[in-house]
Order: C-alpha cells, then sequence, then structure tokens
C-alpha cells in the first residue's frame, strides 16, 4: 500500500483521466476484457434425446485447453507439465504471455514505464509458476497448503536471504494484480445462489462479520493500544470477512503500508492452513450437525479455498453451505472497503483543530476496483438468470476465470512476499500486539459465528435448508 499521504484535493484527476491513468480503474478494464473474451468464447451444445428424451444442453470454452494449472506429482516434478499426451507447458507459456501483454499495456497507458515490467515479468510469473508446482504435489495437496502459501514463502525467503534484484521490482504489482483478480472474483458471486439461503446465510456472515470487526478494532485501539490504527483495520478485516481479499481492500481504503498488509495476510494464510485442518475435527469430534458445522467453516475461514477442502471434509451438504455462506460474506468486500473509506475520512484523519477531510475525499480515497467487483457480479447473476441456459454459460465462464483468478492471486502473493522483509516487520510485531489481536478477534469470530449457525441452520431454518439442498442434488 502507499506510504505517501494523499494528494490534495487541487491535484485530484479529472474523473475521465483518473479512468484511464489509475491503477483501480484498469483492474476494472482488465477483468472486464478478461471476463468478456472467456464468456465470448464458450459455444453451446444440444444433444437430442433418446427415445422422446429432452434434449442436453451443455457449454464448453474454445480455451479451456489453454487455461490450465500444473497437475499433480510424486516424485518427478516434470510430470505435472503434462496431461495424458498432452504437454500443458504451451498453455502455461501462453497464459503468461497474455497476461504479459494485458499488464504492460496498461502499464503503457497509465504512462508508466514498460520496457522494466515486460524484462521483469517472466521472472514473476516463473516463481509463480513454482509455487504452483509446490502447491500439487501429492503429499502437500493431501494437507491442502495450497499455491497461496507457497507463493508467499518463495518471495519471503528470496527478500529475507539474497534480497529481491533491483530489476525484478518494476513487476512486483501486488495491488494491480489482486485488484484485477478480485474483478474476476465478482463473477462468481451469483446473487441467485446466495439468495439461496437467504435469512440464514445472510445472519451468519452479515450481522457476526461487522460485530467481530467493530469489536476487534475497538478492542486493538482501546485495550491493546496498537499504534497504527491501519494495522488494526487490516487485521481486523483480513480476520473477520474474508481474509486477503477484504485486506486488500481495506488497505486500500485506509491507505495501509505494505508492511501492514504483508503482516496481516501472513497471519492470515497462517491460521487459515490451522483451522482448515483442525475444525472438521472438531465438528466431528463433538458431533456437530453437518450443516451448523458447515455454516461455522464458510462463516470463519479466510480462503475460499479452505472452505471448499474443509467442508468437503464433512461431506456434500456441508460443502455446498459452507462455499455458499463464504459467497454471501464475500459481499461485503465492498460494503466494508466503503465504511472503512467513510469512518477513515470522517474521524480517523480529523485535524487536530477537529476539521475533517472534504467529503468527496471518500470517493477519492474508495477503492475503485470493488466497482467492478460488483457490477461483475450483477451482470453474470442476471445472464445466469434471465438468458436461456445461462446458467451454464456462466458456470463455464468462471470455471475458466477462477483458473486465472488463482494465476492473478499466485503472482500477487509472490510480490507480497518479495516486497517483505522481516527486519521491516518487527516494528509491527512488536510486543505481540497483532498476534493477541488476531487470536482475541478470531476467538470471537468463532464463538459468534457457532452460535449463529446453530440458531440459524440447526434450528429455526433447519427444514427449509433441508427441502433446498435436497432440491438442488
Amino acid at each position: 500500500m502507499s506510504d505517501t499521504p494523499p494528494p490534495a484535493p487541487a491535484e485530484r484527476l479529472p474523473l475521465l483521466q483518473e479512468m484511464r491513468t489509475a491503477e483501480d480503474w484498469w483492474a476494472i478494464w482488465l477483468g472486464a476484457l478478461i471476463l468478456a473474451v472467456i464468456f465470448f468464447s464458450v459455444q453451446m451444445t444440444s444433444t437430442p434425446g433418446e427415445a422422446g428424451a429432452e434434449a442436453t444442453v451443455s457449454a464448453t470454452s474454445s480455451l479451456k485447453s489453454w487455461i490450465v494449472k500444473p497437475g499433480s506429482w510424486t516424485n518427478n516434478p516434470l510430470t505435472a507439465f503434462s496431461k495424458g499426451d498432452q504437454s500443458l507447458l504451451p498453455c502455461m507459456i501462453a497464459i503468461g504471455g497474455v497476461l504479459l501483454a494485458i499488464f504492460a499495456a496498461a502499464q503503457g497507458i497509465m504512462g508508466k514505464p514498460v520496457a522494466g515490467f515486460a524484462a521483469a515479468f517472466p521472472v514473476i510469473f516463473l516463481l509463480a509458476l513454482l509455487a504452483y508446482l509446490l502447491s500439487t504435489q501429492t503429499v502437500i495437496k493431501h494437507y491442502n497448503l495450497e499455491y497461496a502459501l507457497w507463493a508467499l514463502l518463495v518471495g519471503l525467503i528470496i527478500s529475507n536471504t539474497i534480497g529481491t534484484p533491483e530489476s525484478w521490482k518494476p513487476a512486483i504489482k501486488t495491488e494491480f494484480y489482486i485488484k484485477t483478480g478480485l474483478v474476476l472474483l465478482g463473477a462468481e458471486v451469483l446473487l441467485a445462489k446466495l439468495f439461496a439461503l437467504s435469512v440464514p446465510g445472510i445472519a451468519v456472515a452479515w450481522l457476526v462479520t461487522p460485530i467481530v470487526l467493530i469489536t476487534t478494532f475497538i478492542f486493538g485501539q482501546k485495550i491493546l493500544r496498537i499504534a497504527s490504527p491501519s494495522l488494526n483495520m487490516v487485521i481486523s478485516a483480513d480476520m473477520s470477512v474474508c481474509g486477503v481479499s477484504a485486506a486488500i481492500a481495506t488497505g486500500a481504503a485506509c491507505r495501509a503500508k505494505k508492511e501492514e498488509l504483508s503482516l496481516a495476510i501472513g497471519m492470515s494464510l497462517t491460521f487459515t492452513v490451522i483451522m482448515m485442518v483442525v475444525q472438521p475435527i472438531l465438528i466431528k469430534a463433538f458431533a456437530i450437525d453437518d450443516l451448523v458445522g458447515g455454516a461455522w467453516i464458510g462463516g470463519t475461514i479466510d480462503a475460499t479455498g479452505a472452505v471448499v477442502a474443509a467442508g468437503n471434509a464433512l461431506g456434500e451438504r456441508a460443502e455446498k453451505v459452507a462455499v455458499t455462506v463464504k459467497m454471501i460474506q464475500n459481499v461485503l468486500i465492498g460494503v466494508v472497503a466503503f465504511g472503512v473509506a467513510l469512518y477513515w475520512v470522517a474521524f480517523v484523519e480529523k485535524t487536530k483543530d477537529g476539521a475533517r477531510p472534504n467529503a468527496m475525499e471518500i470517493w477519492y480515497r474508495f477503492p475503485k476496483f470493488v466497482l467492478g467487483f460488483v457490477l461483475a457480479s450483477i451482470v453474470f447473476s442476471a445472464i445466469a438468470y434471465f438468458v436461456t441456459a445461462g446458467d451454464l454459460q456462466v458456470k463455464a465462464t468462471t470455471d475458466l476465470s477462477k483458473a486465472l483468478r488463482g494465476w492473478l492471486f499466485c503472482l500477487a502473493f509472490v510480490s507480497i512476499g518479495l516486497e517483505t522483509n522481516f527486519r521491516e516487520l518487527a516494528v509491527y510485531l512488536k510486543g505481540g500486539k497483532p498476534l493477541v489481536l488476531y487470536l482475541c478477534g478470531q476467538t470471537l469470530n468463532l464463538l459468534l459465528t457457532l452460535i449463529m449457525a446453530y440458531v440459524m441452520f440447526g434450528w429455526l431454518f433447519r427444514d427449509y435448508i433441508e427441502k433446498m439442498l435436497r432440491g438442488a442434488s
């Protein structure tokens, strides 16, 4: 995140110029471009049914065989680069080439140097490929140690040993990669699926989350007396909303430093791995109902991939509930970012004489890429609901956009690691306050979410959810 104060209002760019030169807006343009290309590559096919049966309609993208990641491997990592008789290397080179081309073009239009970015990007992409390769090893995969953790570790090892070479830094675009990925995530958050769990899902995801967020922030400021309000806020949002995505959005809204963001993300990834393994074990040990357990997992584990893995450990029903609750919670990214921007402008950044920044500062501070996230959700929800076989088209599109989002997130996590030096982080860990904040906040989150999950999914709406899941199966 930026270490410099925001420019004075007089220095603000006109909206049209900002939309051409600001990274947030380019995250929207690139995300929209990727989604549009994939969507229009989807082809619908109809297979006539036998003996008067209805025809079977399917949707497949012509890009499906190209958007890939390394496969599983046990002893020889080279086997991860082939699928049957097909070599996956040309596909991965193509992915790297396309990402290089579109991000370099964006750099050029924004008026930023292109040559240094183009020279360094292949190195960052290779490090992301290495992280993906490590995550697909069969033993590592069994324990669900996902690519995000390995990407962060790869970057951290380099930055804290030999140091990150200056020649690599033009392609270390942490926020640009992850903001573009979050726009793609918006297409996966379909409103119809969220409404399926309506009141119980909203109660778990939308009532508990703001309570934990606000309580944790107040606890950090008033009890722990954490010196940096932005660090306090990023940790609170990261832990209570949905991990890395929320940290990036709120970090932009409160102008957190990159070291603060790195610390919050590091703690989030560490505890995500622990909770992903431990929570299903606890649910089974205490014979907690699978629907309650699924809702508890969806409302507390940060990363969507980890939610899927933990929910799957309890069974198909728990997995569906967990993923839906997590998606409902993901919607709060935009709401929380706006709320943080509003609070920061109105209260945190007041001058000593009590004057507050201009109200337009809220708009300037609001992370614009969140608009892309919301718009993608609305557009693809409308297609899935109103267009004939639109749900099939959307699924075919998001299956591939999800894969590209994984590459973008992997690039972002590598970049975070390369930007993070433990010596610089030491000042933020002084006294262990950030860790205490995270542990206390997550404990509150776990308790409140479990209570709400039991009330909504185990008692008040249990019959409705049972019926809904039977109809979806």
